[in-house]
């Protein structure tokens, strides 16, 4: 059966450099070639062929590792129509990958969550829509102090019998956990969650430096929302922002809308940090491509408009960010390259959840998972696994 050759005249972002004039051919969901046009092998000129202009980019799908909800749907809602229907929204932003992520709810709801996405990742998670690629347990071992949008009457200490219990439920699905190193149990926790080969993420917490440091030596290795949630920082005690910024064993997110964090803020956290240790999420709740209104976060009421999310106290609540938004705002206020901030949203990513062997970068051998964007940034077109998820206008 012939494949998809894919002619890129313009730009092509591959894990280390920007090329031009190259060709990506596409088989069985698969990228099974890629290489210079001049060396395109004569057994591809038979194929359906893709013409991607030379004002036109291509880059690998993004990885969301943070995401909600979108469309109206949300992952807390825990049916299969709400994943698929996220699953089916998001390529319109690029994102070909994402962890369904829980919020701070009671055990039931938990855990009708985490078996709604096992059961989905078994039998509606093909080609043609975003995979889902695990689930992010955001809560509910957090600290109240900082809790945010999440429920503070399901807050609780980190328990490794209930997560063990849970992690069952979820298949083995559970990729990232986000919770506070500083309460009681946290620190056996992380160790725990290291041990299991699940990232300990720190986040909603209240934790100073000193803290951070000893849930990095237990093997924390991610942060959750930079800035958001957490003990900021100060010249004479760096608090937990501060210590995200040092320690280079911690990937660490940003929700680069313009909300979360003030542009000069990115800037210095790029400038502090680098590029190889930052990862670009959305946080973006089920509001997200509809109109401004009232929606649910985790039973709690959302008021949406000017584009942010907000509690009825003013507190953020997540967002309405799209990926391939936060990939133009982080080249824009940080100036970076193309190639870095795709870096943020795709390659460190997947690196950081154990996937850059099928996901996160043009190369042979990996799902087909092509992203088409236009001088502005504006998705063009979205393949997921060789299959058209997305054309715009259509």
């Amino acid at each position: 059966m012939l494949g998809m050759l894919v002619v890129i005249k313009g730009k092509a972002v591959f894990e280390n450099e920007v090329k031009t004039n190259q060709y990506v051919y596409l088989e069985g969901g698969k990228i099974t070639a890629a290489g210079h046009l001049s060396e395109l092998p004569s057994k591809y000129e038979d194929a359906e062929v893709i013409e991607i202009p030379e004002s036109h980019t291509v880059v690998p799908g993004f990885v969301d590792l943070h995401i909600h909800g979108a469309a109206g749907a949300d992952t807390m809602d825990a049916t299969p129509d709400a994943l698929r229907t996220m699953a089916e929204a998001l390529p319109a932003e690029g994102t070909t990958a994402f962890l369904a992520t829980t919020i701070t709810q009671e055990h039931g709801n938990i855990e009708r969550a985490l078996e709604n996405a096992a059961s989905y990742c078994e039998t509606g998670n093909g080609p043609g829509k975003a995979e889902i690629v695990g689930v992010h347990l955001e809560g509910p071992f957090i600290n109240a102090k900082r809790k945010g949008a999440q429920p503070e009457e399901y807050i609780l200490n980190p328990d490794i019998e209930l997560f063990s219990k849970w992690q069952n439920k979820a298949k083995g699905l559970i990729k990232l956990v986000t919770m506070a190193p500083e309460l009681e149990n946290g620190l056996e926790f992380v160790e725990y969650l290291d041990k299991n080969g699940v990232i300990a993420s720190i986040g909603h917490t209240d934790a100073v430096y000193e803290e951070v440091e000893k849930a990095v030596k237990a093997g924390a290795k991610h942060v959750t929302h930079l800035y958001n949630g957490m003990r900021g920082m100060h010249h004479r005690e760096p608090g937990t922002a501060g210590a995200a910024l040092l320690f280079k064993e911690l990937m660490v997110e940003m929700i680069v809308d313009g909300i979360h964090i003030a542009p000069e803020m990115v800037k210095l956290s790029v400038a502090a940090k680098g590029t190889d240790r930052l990862l670009l999420v959305t946080d973006s709740m089920r509001a997200k491509c509809l109109n401004a209104g009232i929606y649910d976060l985790g039973g709690q009421d959302v008021t949406v408009g000017n584009g942010k999310a907000v509690l009825a106290d003013g507190t953020l609540a997540g967002s309405i960010l799209k990926m391939n938004e936060a990939v133009r705002n982080v080249a824009t206020f940080s100036d970076l390259s193309l190639l870095d901030a795709v870096k943020m949203a795709s390659i460190n990513p997947a690196k950081q959840i154990g996937i850059f062997d099928k996901k996160g970068s043009i190369a042979a051998g990996k799902d087909a998972d092509l992203v088409i964007l236009d001088e502005a940034m504006n998705v063009e077109k979205t393949y997921c696994r060789g299959e058209l998820a997305f054309q715009k206008g259509n």
